[in-house]
């Protein structure tokens, strides 16, 4: 009995050292694996950029006037040589019973003025005359030896003083005349400015330069406009391009030609397109978070059949992707399993339900995938997102997916 009492108690104690050296005992880290595969891959730049019409015109007014309302609407077909807005004269600006007396006033004192400079003009020419009668008595006597040559001469003189004198009356007569003309056309209602004259205005055509479609119409109603303003825009809908603003360090690595993903336009697969221009000038753009960026704008043609994207129109948002490199039947990890040792980049791949690391050679890579060009095979499993808690010889368990 008592040995019994002992193997008992024995086996509970050996019982509890189990458990206590069971509850201290490592358990294996729960981690995500993914197999290495073989696949293609493409480095791309991403960035956000929107349509727009390659040949845009803006038909502007070519003179200062008063715009009729433009019965065009966006998305209305025109032809070359089409009138779309119509401009006529200025009108002048209406009276109040103030300015109206003083305009009246100023016509008033323009034609006194006139009246004088006609008297005026006929003193002059009685002057005139005058300095003939005498020219011509001095002249005979001069003949008969009466007077002498000065006397001829000085009556010569005053002959030419007196016709320049009737000659700047004349002209003050002018002057007094376009004074009225003036201050008459002042006091012309602005509402018919050339009605009252017995004739209507000129009204200047604007015309379409190029046949295509109605973009904007930035001035719709009757109104005053200057010379130069945009009246309305034309082009063709269907010569649209991708204009995208890409980091200049990204333009940099951008060529002529470059293959470019357009996706998340709003249809069912992406479309294709090639850069046609870098632009050779940056400018300097904040972001959302207050940085400022030297940003670059890149032309991108879209080179896929027009009937997949013949909904697009100008101004549609698009996401575009530059790819600088691509490559087939690849051998790829996950780019979020790799890390840095010295010089060189690592992996963990699980062996054996334990961790062991490998060194790995890395090619290209992009956000998600890189190249693996040495250190792997297909097939084998890595650590996808290895933390502080994995080392040589963890023991690991995959994760339920």
């Amino acid at each position: 009995m008592k040995w019994r009492g002992r193997i008992v108690y024995l086996l509970i104690a050996l019982a509890l050292i189990a458990a206590i050296g069971y509850g201290f005992m490592p358990r294996p880290v729960p981690v995500e694996l993914v197999a290495a595969r073989k696949g293609d891959l493409a480095v791309t730049v991403e960035e956000e950029g929107k349509t727009r019409v390659r040949e845009r015109y803006v038909v502007a007014a070519p003179v200062a006037g008063q715009a009729r309302r433009i019965t065009l609407k966006v998305g209305d077909a025109v032809a070359a040589g089409q009138v779309v807005a119509f401009i006529e004269p200025a009108r002048s600006a209406s009276l109040d019973p103030r300015s109206r007396a003083q305009a009246r006033a100023r016509v008033e004192s323009a034609q006194s003025a006139l009246l004088a400079a006609r008297e005026n003009a006929r003193a002059a020419a009685a002057e005139a005359r005058l300095a003939e009668q005498e020219l011509a008595r001095a002249e005979s006597l001069g003949k008969a030896s009466f007077v002498s040559q000065a006397a001829v001469d000085q009556a010569r003189g005053r002959l030419q003083a007196s016709q320049a004198t009737r000659q700047a009356a004349d002209y003050a007569i002018q002057v007094a005349q376009h004074e009225v003309a003036v201050a008459r056309a002042a006091l012309t209602e602005a509402d018919a400015p050339a009605t009252r004259a017995g004739r209507s205005p000129e009204i200047l055509a604007v015309t379409a330069p190029v046949a295509g479609r109605v973009l904007a119409v930035p001035h719709e109603s009757e109104g005053v406009v200057q010379a130069g303003q945009s009246l309305v825009e034309i082009g063709h809908p269907g010569t649209l391009e991708v204009m995208v603003e890409v980091l200049s360090t990204s333009a940099v690595k951008i060529g002529v030609g470059s293959k470019v993903l357009l996706d998340r336009w709003g249809g069912a697969r992406a479309l294709q397109g090639r850069v046609r221009v870098v632009e050779p000038a940056g400018f300097t753009k904040v972001s959302a978070l207050g940085v400022e960026e030297q940003r670059v704008r890149v032309l991108v043609d879209i080179v896929s059949p027009g009937e997949e994207w013949k909904s697009l129109g100008d101004g549609y948002r698009v996401e575009a992707a530059f790819v600088l490199w691509e490559g087939s039947d690849l051998l790829l990890a996950p780019a979020s399993a790799l890390f840095r040792r010295g010089d060189g980049w690592a992996v963990f791949v699980a062996e054996a339900g334990r961790a062991r690391l490998r060194d790995v050679k890395v090619g290209e890579r992009n956000g998600l995938e890189a190249q693996v060009l040495d250190g792997l095979k297909a097939g084998e499993e890595v650590i996808a997102h290895p933390d502080e808690k994995i080392a040589e010889g963890t023991r690991v368990v995959a994760r339920p997916k």
